[in-house]
């Protein structure tokens, strides 16, 4: 497997990357913009495609790389189910599981910091964002925290986890890199608390001040969506009413971008092909499924996600490959359910 430790020392923030061999399917965890480069050419370097990028939370101290990474790699941005983040390609809950090529990570709700707070768990190792710090926790004070919910989520969560699984948390100030459950069940001072209204107490008691970065790092956070006005503007926008009257039209061939966990889980829409987002591009070159199946039919492909980020980047890779009859459902099967549209399950 490959796995790297990346710091930045501007805001104390540890970014993972992850894949499980060279030239395989890369993701990161919590990247920070001003460290894209360096993310850019790590990747070319171990020779990886990044496929996912993930942020634990909404931070208040570093502008997120999530978007920056999906415009330079055309990755998908995950985050979880509350996220205040106006689009994401993917939102995750708890029980969910991220995958990519050869890895899987199990996804933990564990508000508390903020309510929007996850922590994934990979085998040996869990990332814990800013809910469990080495030898600390994350504060509480702010972006809807909640002491009484971090307690739950550490007590009841996290410290269940065997003793030797390793924490690899979010954001360390004092040059620590990693821990395990079982370290700080015993050394953490936050953690040593017998009951959960001593936690409350203790981190009302905290007085800290407002991360510097807090007036610009979370209404920027709050708005990576890729703009899809573009495509609007170009005709290649279907509202979710338009993708509605034109089910089971002959000319217009339906391409889900979802994974099949997503589609299980929100469910499919009739007649519609499914190719998943990371193998679309190879799906659109010549001798592709897409490229051949509109070739020998002529029908318009049009490309539906989530929330029509994937869908968007599918209409942009489909161009730059010479295929040009192609659009996709604004809003995805998010709005198409809002709208009204039949889905099976």
């Amino acid at each position: 497997m490959i796995f790297r430790q990346l710091f930045d020392s501007v805001s104390g923030t540890y970014s993972y990357l992850l894949a499980s061999r060279p030239g395989g399917e890369a993701l990161i965890l919590d990247p920070v913009l001003e460290k894209v480069d360096r993310y850019c050419q790590l990747l070319r370097e171990l020779d990886l495609k990044l496929v996912k990028a993930v942020d634990t939370h909404l931070h208040a101290d570093h502008v997120t790389g999530l978007g920056e990474l999906r415009d330079r790699t055309h990755c998908m941005t995950v985050m979880g189910d509350q996220t205040k983040a106006d689009v994401v390609a993917m939102r995750v809950a708890d029980g969910d599981k991220v995958t990519i090529e050869g890895l899987s990570l199990d996804v933990m709700y564990t508000p508390g910091h903020t309510d929007d707070s996850y922590s994934y768990l990979m085998g040996d190792r869990v990332f814990t964002g800013d809910t469990l710090l080495i030898r600390g926790t994350g504060r509480t004070d702010f972006q809807n925290g909640s002491s009484r919910a971090q307690y739950e989520s550490i007590f009841n969560r996290l410290l269940k986890l065997p003793d030797e699984t390793m924490v690899f948390p979010a954001h360390d100030y004092k040059g620590d890199t990693v821990s395990t459950i079982g370290e700080e069940k015993r050394y953490n001072p936050r953690l040593q608390v017998r009951s959960v209204d001593d936690y409350i107490e203790l981190m009302a008691n905290l007085k800290l001040p407002n991360p510097k970065m807090m007036d610009v790092a979370v209404p920027a956070n709050m708005r990576v969506g890729l703009h899809q006005e573009e495509l609007e503007k170009e005709g290649r926008a279907l509202s979710a009413t338009e993708a509605i009257r034109s089910l089971h039209r002959p000319d217009i061939l339906l391409v889900d971008l979802r994974e099949s966990n997503e589609r299980a889980k929100h469910g499919m829409l009739e007649g519609a092909l499914h190719t998943p987002y990371p193998s679309v591009e190879e799906s659109l070159k010549p001798g592709g499924m897409l490229r051949e199946v509109a070739a020998a039919t002529g029908r318009r492909v049009v490309f539906f996600c989530a929330f029509g980020e994937r869908s968007a980047m599918a209409v942009a890779a489909a161009k730059e490959a010479g295929l040009t009859n192609t659009a996709h459902i604004a809003g995805g099967i998010d709005a198409w359910k809002k709208a009204g549209g039949p889905v099976l399950h």
